[in-house]
């Protein structure tokens, strides 16, 4: 079984080159800055299409991470299939994820703590060409200096199932969590607005569920919505746009939003 995971996208989704990529994700952070609220977040829902689509939306909710980059040591990442149908939620069976930004090393201990759950399986297939993942990284590395990784790539399974596993692997302020999704898929605009709307209304309220025509990842936004109502948390509405808005092209949308779950500090 192979150490390190190759990337897999780099040149596709985002730039393969270092140099490039690096002055890319810093500029989506930079202009996402500007209008930033001030926000710490425990958990975000983030886009994972190629960063000329969806890269401004996803540095809306990583550029609040600068604040307390440095006290973050474990990510949480959770994103869908879209290649190979799983049961559960897949750990890589690697001890690395490579990207052009360098190696992202995998969080053996917190692999250890979910080993035993039924729904925990391991398939380096399911990772190897998955994007929904890996697209996440250079943003990641990029704003925190030291931090280790729990990929998971999540098939067929229950809300419950991955509330679960959240669970355990929750923390405190050391620990963020990120769920990977993009929202409807090839709507026209008028009516991609509408159902991403929708959808949104959805998630600021917690309700579940979310079904997989409003959300790809609707399995892992799900477990994070019940893992939002035990634990308190507030969702805050980043930003919601579609691929028309930087392809110009309207007939064939997909949906992109960025939300972060706060620590509701009535609770």
């Amino acid at each position: 079984m192979p150490s390190v995971r190759p990337a897999a996208v780099a040149g596709m989704f985002y730039p393969g080159n270092p140099i490039e990529l690096a002055s890319d994700v810093n500029a989506l952070l930079a202009d996402a800055e500007l209008r930033a609220p001030d926000l710490q977040p425990k958990a975000l829902i983030v886009p994972h299409a190629g960063y000329i689509h969806s890269g401004s939306v996803a540095a809306s909710a990583y550029s609040l991470l600068k604040t307390m980059a440095n006290r973050i040591r474990h990510v949480v990442l959770l994103g869908p299939t879209h290649r190979v149908a799983i049961r559960g939620l897949a750990l890589p069976g690697v001890n690395a994820f490579k990207t052009p930004l360098g190696m992202v090393n995998i969080d053996q201990a917190a692999v250890q703590k979910i080993t035993h759950l039924p729904q925990i399986t391991v398939s380096s297939q399911a990772h190897a060409q998955e994007h929904s993942l890996e697209v996440h990284l250079p943003f990641l590395q990029t704003l925190l200096p030291d931090f280790n990784l729990l990929p998971l790539a999540v098939g067929m399974a229950t809300p419950k199932e991955v509330a679960e596993v959240l669970e355990l692997l929750w923390g405190g302020s050391e620990t963020l969590i990120v769920i990977s999704s993009d929202l409807s898929h090839f709507l026209n605009d008028d009516l991609a607005r509408q159902v991403d709307a929708g959808t949104a209304s959805a998630i600021l309220e917690l309700r579940q569920p979310i079904s997989h025509e409003q959300a790809c990842g609707g399995t892992p936004v799900n477990g994070l919505i019940l893992a939002a109502l035990h634990h308190h948390l507030k969702p805050h509405l980043l930003d919601l746009r579609n691929s028309g808005d930087s392809t110009g092209d309207l007939t064939r949308v997909v949906g992109y939003g960025a939300f972060a779950f706060t620590e509701d500090e009535r609770s």
